[in-house]
């Protein structure tokens, strides 16, 4: 069984919470999750101007370190959380100059 790690959309219409849930890959988005991990509210706090994050760190790390993949949103919030490795910003750049750099030692 393949786990992902996503949001679930819980709230209203143009108000949406999101709730970071560990859930099988090929479950509806808002049906029963395995797990919920978490909730994401993506609307700021007007008073404090910051957006709310609740993450329970031991429970994200042991579905990591059983395999669940994290989708880009979520693997964004878990970067920035510090329980992933940031991804590079020019994962391309290393392949391009190696492809150049292979076409010149052709010629």
């Amino acid at each position: 069984m393949a786990v992902r790690i996503r949001f679930a959309r819980h709230g209203l219409r143009n108000r949406p919470m999101f709730h970071i849930v560990a859930m099988n890959a090929r479950s509806k988005r808002d049906g029963k999750p395995l797990e919920t991990l978490g909730a994401f509210n993506p609307h700021p706090n007007m008073e404090e101007k910051a957006k709310h994050i609740t993450l329970d760190f031991a429970r994200t790390k042991y579905w990591l370190g059983v395999g669940a993949q994290p989708t880009d949103g979520v693997r964004f919030l878990l970067e920035r959380a510090g329980l992933l490795p940031p991804r590079p910003l020019y994962p391309n750049v290393r392949r391009a100059a190696a492809a150049a750099a292979a076409a010149t030692q052709g010629n």
